[in-house]
């Protein structure tokens, strides 16, 4: 395996060095100083995996890692951040462009996870049988427009008020309905009815109203009845709140976004629901990896596309820590009164909290059904 770091030695612990070359013949580190050096290493060879610097004298990571995924789309692109009292919280930009985040100073145990993790992923995702099951679906949905624009237009200007935000959303009259049910629901309602859709946006907040405009977008999908569809949107806004409460802030819109896709394969025409009983014969993808697999052909985040593709195996994710994939399979799990993998939660050491977030989902469920 060809590892391409970039940033200088000092980014990198002497132990974490150490690690690696250990590793033998499988793994061939090459380091190199600056943004220009890595796209030069990355054009004159075969690079399995890239890991940048937070910082670079030449390039933002940022614009580094866009090069190397038109370069070579196939590399695992990580990015590393400040860890502690440091630790900031990635840009919109780098979240799309990185496949992993990784905190610094970097344990070696936590750099092995993560690429092994991400092998089996693309493996799971390049499988041939389920790109020849997609395949045969004769129209895939399109990406969620207004949320692709919405998130362009917070990315691209940091002053983006809610009038301008409100005038993007009322482009869709079906989903600017929507946000104004939603803000005047139970889950929202102050005691003042809103009526305009700047006060609505105001009162949901920019990442409420992300997340339920992607909402309304994808479950406007046919593949399902209204009803069905009804019941899936309502559980998926459940489980979105819920896992942006598990995680820190820095996580907290990663999660509740991943939550909110988690079972949009069950829209999917001929794949199979993974919460009922496997028959014998079903060669049908399930909806989980279905599911991944369009969120990838969309250019989703990987974090988002690897929580929906191990949502119920999060053990899969090889990930030590409670992140995303964790709180989408607790969230999701809750929100549609399943059990949790208690065995899960007990590994990466958050079993005492399963009783404080099922108190939650309750609280949470109680106002959705008075919405």
């Amino acid at each position: 395996m060809r590892i391409l770091l970039v940033g200088g030695e000092a980014t990198l612990s002497a132990e974490l060095l150490e690690y690696i070359g250990d590793l033998g013949d499988e793994w061939e580190v090459q380091s190199v100083p600056d943004g220009s050096a890595a796209i030069v290493a990355v054009s004159s060879a075969t690079i399995d995996a890239i890991i940048v610097a937070p910082t670079l004298n030449d390039l933002s990571p940022a614009t580094l890692l866009g090069q190397i995924r038109t370069l070579r789309p196939e590399t695992i692109r990580i990015a590393l951040i400040e860890g502690g009292e440091n630790q900031r919280v990635p840009s919109a930009r780098i979240i799309g462009l990185a496949h992993r985040f990784l905190p610094l100073p970097l344990a070696p145990e936590l750099l092995l996870e993560a690429l092994t993790s991400l092998e089996e992923l693309r493996e799971l995702l390049d499988s041939p049988r389920l790109r020849a099951a997609i395949g045969r679906i004769e129209k895939l949905p399109s990406p969620p427009h207004l949320y692709l624009s919405l998130m362009h237009a917070l990315e691209d200007d940091d002053e983006s008020n809610a009038a301008d935000i409100a005038k993007l959303v009322s482009a869709d009259p079906a989903i600017a309905a929507k946000v104004l049910q939603l803000s005047n629901s139970a889950f929202f309602n102050n005691g003042r009815a809103i009526s305009d859709l700047r006060g609505a946006v105001t009162r949901l907040g920019l990442s409420t109203l992300r997340d339920l405009v992607l909402a309304s977008e994808v479950f406007a999908l046919p593949g399902a009845s209204s009803a069905e569809r009804n019941a899936l949107q309502t559980r998926a806004l459940l489980a979105s709140r819920l896992a942006a409460r598990m995680l820190p802030q820095s996580s907290a819109e990663l999660g509740a976004t991943a939550a909110l896709l988690a079972d949009i394969g069950q829209l999917l025409p001929g794949v199979r629901d993974e919460h009922l009983p496997l028959e014998s014969g079903d060669d049908r993808p399930g909806h989980a990896e279905a599911g991944a697999y369009l969120l990838g052909l969309w250019g989703l985040p990987m974090p988002i596309i690897e929580a929906v593709a191990f949502q119920l195996q999060p053990l899969r994710s090889n990930v030590r820590s409670f992140w995303v994939a964790g709180a989408v399979h607790v969230a999701t799990a809750l929100a549609a009164g399943r059990e949790v993998d208690e065995q899960y939660l007990a590994r990466v050491g958050v079993l005492p909290k399963l009783e404080q977030w099922r108190e939650m989902a309750d609280g949470m469920m109680g106002l959705t059904l008075e919405a």
